[in-house]
């Protein structure tokens, strides 16, 4: 039989009555950081982001302690911790958006403070629940849905990185990879591959440098084009990048030009792409 939440809430000593369950995965930041991003990467940022509510949540919200959780990478219902709450009001000034651009405007929201309890912290990024079928419900009562606990893992893991061959991403989402998956790029060189969404042209191209492709690819995000002459001379776009072919430890630069070359005649990007040399 499942282990069920209530359970786990029970045995540390709280009222589930006294309890909302807030499940935050926020669809709408394409351009940003999901919630997950932005706690595991700067949690002070996330506790910014949870604290700050529209005013249709206010009679969700009330209660004494948030149990809040954020849906990963890999979709699952992440546990982040138990929060006692206090109701602030309206907020008198602007408040930025900590995971996308714009702001909340002075007495559009309402304001919450969050004190992050000791209780369950030693489940944090290491609880895995079942939220079930209603995801658009991001804020429940457990004492009316008591989910399964579908894992109780020993450390918090990120998803394992998929390989360099299985490797696909937008470069708008570079930036936000795991730190594992960073680490991995960096280490390797070889030839890659973009693909314009927009017009469907190819572009191939090389990473001989010191960190491989991250090195390479972080000149198309912070520019996006990354100095090459036909990817200038159109609309900056978001590029799909993939990778082709993994240069050995011994390859030269000469070796993985010579690769990219032979990518280029097996794909035409010359004759049909964005390649012009």
């Amino acid at each position: 039989m499942a282990i069920k939440l209530n359970t786990i809430l029970t045995e540390a000593g709280l009222n589930v009555a006294e309890v909302r369950l807030l499940r935050h995965k926020d669809n709408k930041a394409s351009k940003g950081r999901t919630p997950y991003e932005l706690w595991r990467d700067s949690p002070e940022q996330f506790d910014l982001y949870q604290s700050v509510q529209g005013f249709h949540n206010r009679e969700k919200m009330k209660a004494k302690y948030w149990a809040s959780f954020v849906v990963s990478s890999a979709d699952e219902t992440v546990f982040v911790g138990l929060y006692r709450i206090k109701d602030r009001g309206i907020s008198d000034h602007d408040i930025p958006k900590p995971h996308s651009d714009g702001v909340d405007p002075a007495g559009t929201v309402d304001i919450y403070d969050l004190e992050f309890q000791d209780v369950l912290s030693d489940l944090k990024g290491k609880l895995i629940i079942d939220w079930g079928s209603g995801e658009r419900a991001w804020v429940q009562r457990p004492d009316r849905q008591n989910k399964d606990v579908l894992e109780l893992r020993a450390e918090f893991k990120e998803p394992e990185f998929p390989g360099f061959l299985n490797f696909i991403e937008q470069l708008s989402k570079l930036e936000r990879l795991p730190k594992g998956w960073i680490a991995a790029l960096r280490s390797t060189k070889g030839v890659y591959l973009l693909t314009c969404p927009r017009t469907k042209e190819q572009y191939v191209g090389s990473a001989s440098g010191e960190e491989g492709f991250w090195q390479r690819w972080e000149g198309y995000v912070q520019n996006r084009h990354g100095g090459n002459i036909a990817l200038k001379s159109r609309d900056p776009s978001d590029y799909q990048v993939s990778i082709l072919e993994v240069a050995g430890t011994a390859s030269t630069a000469e070796d993985i030009i010579a690769m990219e070359t032979r990518w280029k005649r097996k794909l035409q990007s010359r004759e049909m792409g964005l390649n012009r040399n």
